[in-house]
């Protein structure tokens, strides 16, 4: 990998909410509108968010109906040498969004 692309994929891990967003994708696939209540911020903010981490690679996106489901590429964090064993666990924060109903599940419509 190239300085500059490697450099673009850190600026992209080097903020908090981004970060965090990474921490949970790791736990399991989220839909945006799950990640909303979490951080205290807009959605079209959560987007803008995922949008920089889709942008260098990090976050792949896949289509369940009328969903946007969003994952890890976890090749792409090996690949620079992040351990996702040192990531926060934050699977409270997702039980707490299940509790609230909070949380999508997807019907896809034919």
């Amino acid at each position: 990998m190239e300085f500059e692309q490697l450099a673009d994929v850190l600026k992209a891990l080097g903020d908090t909410t981004r970060l965090k967003i990474v921490a949970l994708l790791n736990i399991r696939d989220c839909c945006v509108c799950e990640l909303v209540p979490l951080f205290g911020i807009s959605q079209p903010a959560v987007s803008k968010h995922v949008s920089r981490l889709k942008s260098v690679g990090l976050v792949k996106e896949t289509r369940k109906g009328m969903w946007v489901f969003y994952s890890l590429n976890k090749e792409k964090l090996k690949e620079i040498g992040f351990a996702l064993t040192q990531l926060p666990d934050l699977t409270n924060e997702l039980k707490q969004l299940e509790k609230k109903g909070l949380l999508v599940k997807c019907q896809s419509r034919s």
